[in-house]
């Protein structure tokens, strides 16, 4: 959370759009916590996409594009890693952002099926909240056991290992 995820997103995408090739993007549909129909970073910065309730919906969508990009795909359902795999063997340039990672640390949908079939992984990191270290983590805040827990700042923050870990501690020793 919080790392630019979505922004990097949107800057590929709009540098394909600048060359001239056929972009489309998508989101699941259940998240609409800035726009319905478009993808937002946490900066505001945006772009039209598609909302779609399952992966397998991509294809209804995708026309004859050049470029793909689908965005908080960690809340896709697993057919997502077919999805990408045939979209990328069928020549599309498949561009995807997500966490990689659950409020729990532990890996989050099909995100490290996605990292290990792709060509390139890139790795944002947002900063820590508590002491300005490199966050790889999303602490909730919220007192809920979710999976799927959508929001921003009043829910989730940004935090490092070691802020995660005494955090995740404090939890259990409040239960």
């Amino acid at each position: 959370m919080f790392s630019g995820k979505t922004e990097e997103l949107i800057r590929r995408l709009n540098r394909a759009i600048i060359a001239k090739q056929k972009v489309e993007i998508f989101k699941p549909a259940l998240d609409i916590r800035y726009h319905e129909t478009q993808v937002v970073s946490h900066n505001a910065t945006s772009i039209r996409s598609t909302p779609v309730h399952s992966a397998e919906e991509i294809f209804l969508y995708i026309g004859d594009c050049d470029v793909i990009g689908i965005d908080e795909v960690q809340f896709f359902d697993s057919q997502i890693v077919e999805v990408c795999n045939r979209l990328a063997n069928s020549g599309k340039r498949v561009i995807v952002a997500g966490l990689d990672m659950d409020y729990l640390g532990r890996p989050f949908g099909a995100m490290p099926a996605l990292m290990a079939i792709a060509e390139f992984v890139t790795k944002v990191h947002a900063i820590c909240v508590k002491c300005g270290a490199v966050a790889h983590y999303s602490f909730r805040l919220a007192n809920s056991a979710e999976k799927v827990l959508l929001g921003e700042k009043d829910i989730y923050e940004a935090r490092c290992r070691s802020c995660f870990l005494e955090g995740m501690n404090q939890i259990e020793q409040h239960h």
